[in-house]
């Protein structure tokens, strides 16, 4: 079997991105393990935060224990790139079962948060921060 014919029919896949970071995310049917760029997930992202944020969606639908996840994530920080993973996660789950997005979009996991940094403004030090006035 070469890699074009590949089966693809219970593999889902989708992007999820936060600030400067994009995921791109697949599920399959498993066990319940969660790759992020060729390590276990919980080696990735070192602190429970973190783990519980890129969790959350497969907790929050009941799937933990029956799909595998596996992840390339990119750009941003390590808070960003678990938002990213998330929200891919999330999107993935939906486009496998669409029966999931009430309870996934309850738990505010299928927005995307479009905040990111501010662009600089010229005459200014950053994007709000002026000189600093000085009388005397």
């Amino acid at each position: 079997m070469s890699m074009a014919t590949k089966n693809t029919q219970d593999m889902t896949r989708a992007v999820g991105r936060r600030k400067e970071a994009a995921a791109r995310v697949r599920i399959t049917p498993g066990k319940g393990e969660i790759i992020v760029n060729g390590k276990e997930f919980k080696t990735y992202f070192t602190t429970l935060i973190l783990q519980n944020i890129v969790s959350s969606p497969l907790e929050v639908t009941g799937k933990l224990k029956d799909l595998d996840v596996s992840v390339k994530v990119a750009g941003g920080g390590s808070r960003g790139q678990a938002e990213a993973v998330r929200h891919g996660i999330s999107r993935a789950l939906v486009e496998w079962n669409a029966d999931l997005k009430p309870a996934l979009k309850a738990e505010g996991f299928m927005t995307r948060d479009a905040r990111t940094k501010e662009r600089k403004k010229p005459g200014l030090l950053k994007a709000r921060r002026g000189r600093q006035w000085k009388k005397r």
